[in-house]
């Protein structure tokens, strides 16, 4: 329902100006919807726009990068016409974010608990000392860390109770929504599993919704209730999460991103990586991002972008010709190659 959309991207281009004539292209024609308590995962390779695109959501995008078309909306509000004093108003208020390497973004001189006092001051100046106090020992102990800990310098912390720190501070201010930027990526896997338990129970507890962002397509199938996976800056396949666990992946890509992975339970099967490399942002891409990298791509790929279009009744969505249109029959072909009709589909002279 269109009542429960609370964050919404509108074709949302982000360009980054490097002054040589050549602009990086990082985010192109994004739409995503966030609903209200949900958890939306944004899943892709290293340097696919993924970041990019949730400081665009953010409004946090600073030079060279710029909002060259789209738009951003929280409860139907477009964040890119608001004023100083309406970002300051809605920043951490209504919209938080964990940044990436967050655990490290903490300030090194100074305690925890005056971090979280200078939160307090900031947007909350009619809250007393003791009253501040209080405040910043719940949080801590609503990640999981003793409140003792408010006199502690970042650098007596583990990696895992920083990025604990850095998550209760977003949720200072009992933030609607709760950007997520690969949170987890620097820490090893039982941490990990700690602290994606701890995001989920403090979800289920406090109703904020989640844009969580990470490269780890097999950790966004445990934990999201949908799924955007990008490629070149697009996304190209856009479902429940549910549909893509079941096998039910459109994109020859998020195909590929599953088949490299091992699965915990089943038979044994090879695993296979996607042979290629992405394209250069920079430069314009005709046709298909993914065609020089996917085995089944045929001639509309080289020359017709594919839009994310509805895939069948479920409600997902996907970015690929072959998923509403069956090209003529191909010869076998490497990524990378071009393709060739298969001697079947070839015309006969009559």
């Amino acid at each position: 329902m269109t009542d429960d959309i609370l964050l919404a991207a509108h074709h949302v281009d982000v360009v980054y100006d490097t002054g040589d004539g050549r602009p990086t292209h990082a985010v192109r024609d994004v739409s995503l919807e966030l609903r209200r308590g949900e958890l939306l995962g944004i899943a892709g390779e290293s340097g696919c726009g993924k970041s990019t695109l949730a400081f665009a959501l953010a409004r946090l995008l600073q030079p060279p990068a710029r909002l060259a078309g789209g738009s951003v909306t929280l409860d139907g509000a477009d964040l890119y016409d608001l004023g100083r004093e309406g970002l300051r108003a809605l920043r951490w208020n209504r919209l938080a974010m964990v940044f990436q390497s967050a655990m490290n973004a903490l300030n090194p001189v100074t305690t925890v608990g005056r971090q979280f006092d200078d939160i307090f001051r900031a947007h909350r100046p009619g809250l007393t000392a003791s009253q501040r106090r209080l405040r910043a020992g719940e949080l801590l102990e609503l990640v999981g860390i003793d409140r003792t800990r408010l006199r502690s310098h970042p650098h007596e912390l583990s990696g895992g109770m920083r990025q604990r720190v850095a998550i209760a501070m977003a949720l200072a201010l009992d933030p609607d929504v709760v950007i997520m930027d690969e949170p987890t990526t620097a820490l090893d896997v039982v941490v990990q599993r700690e602290i994606l338990d701890e995001i989920e129970q403090l979800r289920e507890r406090l109703g904020f919704a989640v844009v969580f962002i990470t490269h780890d397509l097999n950790l966004l199938l445990e934990i999201s209730d949908r799924l955007a996976v990008m490629y070149a800056g697009r996304v190209i396949e856009y479902a429940d999460t549910a549909r893509i666990a079941a096998g039910g992946a459109v994109h020859p890509y998020t195909q590929g991103l599953l088949r490299s992975f091992p699965a915990l339970t089943g038979a044994r099967r090879d695993l296979t990586g996607i042979p290629g490399q992405p394209p250069d942002l920079r430069l314009p891409t005709p046709g298909c991002a993914f065609r020089d990298r996917c085995a089944s791509a045929y001639a509309l790929c080289e020359t017709l972008r594919p839009e994310l279009e509805p895939v069948g009744p479920t409600g997902g969505r996907a970015a690929c010709h072959r998923a509403f249109q069956a090209p003529p029959a191909m010869e076998e072909r490497g990524p990378g190659q071009s393709p060739v009709p298969s001697p079947l589909s070839r015309p006969t002279d009559s």
